[in-house]
């Protein structure tokens, strides 16, 4: 690491010789390879960028010049380069360097990225900001020809070529997806644009015929017979046809030219794109010959090359159920959107290609389309991550729903993910897939009720119907079957209402509550839309308390539909508790590390329920949470007491009932929700007659 260990900012980059660049280009890849190899992450990608993002710092400034990446999962060089190489053992651990750009973590970091097709929305938004606030740095857009599968980055281009804002789109194509222009001309003409004097004329002669009387109108004419020359020889690309500048395709290897490429976009003062060739895995023998398998991985033995055999998961364990499905019924289909690995249809696509439709990185569009496959005969089965289903919402409600369409979504991903963090967490599904109507809504525990849940979803119900579950396996629980809710333990003193897997999480929190005294009623519930009032009615009617626990966000959860129903229905507890992942953005880290900090972990859900039982309501505040309630006031002091006085805890012999209690010889009164219950608010449908699963199947 002779070279790389003397850059620690791009500045130093623009000290380098040419050689040295290249040697500096080999050592970022020996340096990726052997840290992605311990920390898992996007490796491929990542090595087919390395001259691209060498040579972007060489030209530009990332501290002033705005760098936008489209996903940015390929910005690992981007951020080598900019001083973090120090960090990499962290990279996508738990307060450790994100896999993605994040303005908070360098100024380098131009725009939080994560998702695809946004990249020249983002950039030329920043161009106009730009403009309107005169001031001067360059816009520059990195997006990859697989994000241009979405329509997003089209209605971006359209904007761009017409709005005329100086910024440049580099296009990073290492699948050949899109088709260049090819033959001598194409070629000859692309070198003569990157000439520095050809662009120094063009601007010149557009300068001084603007000002000449009649001006405007003799360049018109000529650029309009240069035009013409030009599509007589030459058909446009696209991107000409959308009002860009067009340079391309450049080798993506090639320092030099690429140096120059970018340097004559820089003065161009248009939109621009520029078209790069790259291969994708280059620099490891091993990522050469399969880089979709080393597109994100696994921490794995990078001198053989040799990935860990993944174990069983609920994603595998989906797509061997949907082969069985498409071989009883040929109504069966199968749709996702560039995720054809990750969500297990791989063998389904071999088997049933017919049957197969992967839609690119166009979520809506696989929305829309199963909408209209499910109006006719087909019973498609969109399987898609939960944090990419929140894309296709419209098409979800619109399309699918209105219709009452018989459409399946196999949601991936679905609760907490690990390792890429806040823009990945597939955590808002549970609350969004609420509001619609139509709408059912199943989650296995278990390997056994995915496959249940999968098969009555296609075949024996009717309308929209989602089934989501989370990347990793199964825990303790293997029960299988299909019914609205089930009565896993039986319970004397609170109960207990999840779903999926968080009854595993349940089950160790009643065991160890058991060793208290403590005895808890654990309902799971396999349909959360509808929610199974009847048996949370009846176990409240014996235990007199609630605590539901689940691993989403708090707006729209289940808990506060709960909540709702027993306030509506006046059912009088001595304590709630919702314990949920609350209103907030979920970092990266392991699944469990982001369980405890978001206190839905066993040992959390023990402390909820021992308090709840014991105390009736929310642990009393830490003497912490007394001093940031009184300096925000929150709560306001009693007349002529001081304010660190509110919290002081009553003496043993006057302490009174918790604030969900209510003593044996107290007047009844109208229930109040507990702290973190949502207030007020109708009841949810359905609450005067529990559903039945015949009711779910529509």
């Amino acid at each position: 690491m002779d070279i790389l260990d003397k850059v620690y900012l791009p500045t130093d980059i623009k000290k380098l010789n040419k050689s040295e660049l290249d040697a500096l280009c080999q050592e970022l890849r020996q340096f990726m390879i052997q840290s992605v190899s311990k920390t898992g992450g996007h490796l491929a990608s990542n090595l087919g960028i390395v001259e691209l993002t060498v040579a972007i710092h060489r030209v530009f400034d990332t501290a002033r010049d705005r760098l936008v990446f489209d996903v940015g999962h390929q910005s690992y060089v981007h951020k080598i380069l900019t001083g973090r190489m120090d960090r990499f053992n962290t990279l996508r651990q738990f307060g450790g360097l994100s896999g993605f750009p994040r303005p908070s973590e360098s100024m380098h970091d131009a725009f939080i990225a994560g998702h695809a097709s946004n990249s020249i929305s983002v950039a030329l938004g920043m161009a106009r900001s730009r403009t309107l606030t005169r001031r001067e740095y360059s816009v520059i857009a990195l997006i990859g020809d697989g994000a241009l599968t979405g329509g997003l980055a089209y209605e971006a281009l359209s904007d761009a070529g017409e709005s005329g804002e100086p910024l440049i789109i580099i296009l990073n194509d290492n699948g050949m997806s899109i088709t260049p222009n090819v033959g001598g001309i194409a070629k000859y003409l692309s070198r003569q644009r990157l000439k520095p004097s050809y662009a120094a004329f063009k601007k010149r002669y557009r300068r001084i015929m603007e000002k000449l009387p009649g001006g405007r109108h003799v360049y018109n004419f000529t650029h309009g017979i240069k035009s013409a020359f030009k599509e007589a020889l030459l058909h446009c690309s696209m991107f000409e046809e959308m009002g860009l500048q067009y340079a391309g395709p450049i080798d993506g290897h090639d320092i030099t030219k690429l140096a120059e490429a970018l340097s004559w976009a820089k003065s161009l003062g248009e939109p621009v794109l520029i078209h790069v060739i790259t291969q994708k895995g280059k620099g490891y023998s091993y990522s050469e010959a399969t880089p979709d398998v080393y597109h994100g991985v696994n921490p794995f033995d990078y001198k053989k090359g040799v990935i860990p055999v993944k174990s069983k998961c609920f994603s595998s364990v989906f797509g061997e159920e949907m082969v069985r499905l498409a071989h009883q019924d040929f109504r069966v289909c199968a749709v996702t959107a560039a995720m054809t690995g990750g969500t297990g249809l791989t063998d389904f696509a071999a088997k049933y290609p017919e049957r197969f439709y992967d839609v690119g990185i166009a979520e809506g569009h696989g929305a829309a389309m199963s909408a209209g496959m499910a109006s006719q005969v087909s019973i498609p089965v969109f399987a898609v991550y939960s944090t990419f289903l929140q894309r296709s919402y419209d098409m979800l409600l619109h399309d699918v729903a209105l219709q009452n369409l018989h459409v399946v979504f196999a949601i991936d991903r679905a609760g907490l993910v690990p390792g890429d963090g806040e823009t990945h967490q597939g955590i808002y599904d549970v609350g969004y897939l609420a509001t619609v109507p139509n709408m059912k809504v199943l989650c296995p525990a278990s390997y056994k009720e995915l496959r249940e849940m999968l098969r009555h979803a296609a075949l024996k119900m009717d309308g929209p119907v989602a089934v989501r579950y989370p990347k990793s396996g199964e825990g303790r629980y293997k029960d299988g079957g299909v019914k609205l809710s089930k009565l896993v333990a039986e319970g004397t003193d609170l109960t207990l209402v999840t779903y999926g897997v968080s009854v595993n999480t349940a089950l160790d929190a009643a065991d160890l509550l058991r060793g208290e005294g403590i005895s808890a009623e654990i309902i799971k519930l396999d349909f959360i839309k509808p929610i199974d009032y009847e048996a949370v009615n009846a176990s409240l009617q014996k235990t007199g308390r609630l605590l539901v626990l689940e691993e989403a966000a708090e707006s729209g959860a289940v808990g506060e539909k709960v909540a709702a129903h027993v306030a509506a229905s006046g059912i009088r507890l001595k304590g709630l508790r919702l314990l949920n992942l609350g209103c907030r953005f979920i970092p990266q880290g392991s699944v469990e590390e982001l369980r405890k900090m978001c206190g839905i972990d066993t040992l959390s859900v023990r402390a909820a329920a021992r308090d709840l039982v014991l105390r009736g309501g929310a642990p009393k505040p830490s003497p912490a949470e007394k001093k940031r309630r009184a300096v925000a006031g929150g709560d306001k002091p009693a007349k002529n007491k001081p304010a660190d006085d509110i919290f002081a805890e009553a003496p043993a012999e006057e302490e009174k009932p918790g604030k969900d209690e209510t003593p044996e010889d107290a007047p009844a009164e109208e229930p109040a929700p507990a702290e973190n219950a949502e207030q007020g608010g109708a009841a949810p449908e359905d609450t005067a007659a529990a559903p039945t699963v015949e009711d779910a199947a529509g």
